[in-house]
């Protein structure tokens, strides 16, 4: 498998998460879950292979995408394929970094995942076919870049006071939530209104977003699993709480993730139907 990310810079650094690129994937299922992370997507399609997204009780097919697709803000989890031979490239915007290039309220997008000549036309369609014709990687992140920049606005980059605090959401408990908010200098309504136009959700559920892949982290790396330990050291008011937000994320209970392995794999991606 070839994976490739591309080096940012400013002003592209400040947004951005990640570009990247990879090339025959050959994964060990066809169906994944993904739990959200508080970014929004766009990822170019470079293999011919149409991709799925399920309704996540039945499974069934209910969204199917190819060439260019968005995938805004989720508030819970999402059922997606896996294809193998898989080749694509991925823009992962920041939390803070999607606004100054989509030029519209990022709530528009939450919960969706959607055709991304809906939002730039054919211009990103384009973008693909002269990302398809570039041999070499680099060509194709340098097209990704230019295409990037000239969709940058400076104007629209969120004010630093709402910035600050999604950051303070990042790193401080639940607890605390109510002091941070009302430090803000305006109202609480104005300020979810910010948080909903430049980033898409709520303070409150980008708190419970960021601490649950806190917590997915953690139980990647951990040996021993003391569940009560765990809600306790993440803020989690009882074990009812932590098992329901547990299961809202992730579509398991805590039991059910660890018997099916999954704190083996990735943090945010696991296999539904995985063999042996």
């Amino acid at each position: 498998m070839i994976f490739e990310t591309h080096p940012l810079t400013p002003p592209l650094s400040e947004h951005v998460e990640s570009i990247f690129y990879f090339k025959n994937f050959k994964p060990d299922h066809s169906i994944e879950r993904v739990v959200p992370t508080g970014h929004v997507f766009i990822i170019f399609e470079l293999d011919g292979f149409k991709r799925h997204t399920y309704d996540n009780k039945t499974l069934k097919t209910n969204g199917d995408f190819c060439n260019v697709w968005i995938s805004g803000m989720h508030k819970n989890y999402l059922s997606i394929s896996a294809h193998q031979n898989s080749e694509m490239l991925v823009i992962q915007f920041k939390t803070i970094g999607a606004y100054p290039f989509f030029k519209f309220p990022i709530q528009n997008l939450n919960d969706k995942v959607i055709n991304a000549e809906d939002i730039f036309g054919n211009d990103i369609l384009e973008l693909r076919h002269q990302i398809l014709k570039r041999n070499k990687v680099s060509e194709k992140f340098k097209l990704t870049r230019e295409w990037l920049i000239k969709n940058y606005d400076p104007k629209k980059i969120p004010h630093t006071s709402i910035v600050h605090i999604l950051n303070l959401l990042k790193t401080k408990s639940e607890r605390e939530n109510t002091s941070i908010i009302d430090a803000y200098s305006k109202s609480q309504k104005h300020l979810i209104n910010q948080f909903k136009t430049y980033f898409g959700l709520t303070p409150k559920v980008f708190h419970r977003i960021f601490r649950f892949n806190d917590l997915l982290l953690q139980i990647h790396q951990k040996q021993n699993l003391d569940w009560s330990q765990i809600a306790y050291e993440f803020g989690y008011s009882d074990q009812s709480h932590f098992i329901k937000e547990f299961k809202a994320f992730s579509g398991f209970n805590p039991q059910e993730f660890i018997k099916s392995g999954f704190q083996n794999n990735e943090p945010n991606f696991f296999p539904l139907d995985k063999k042996g």
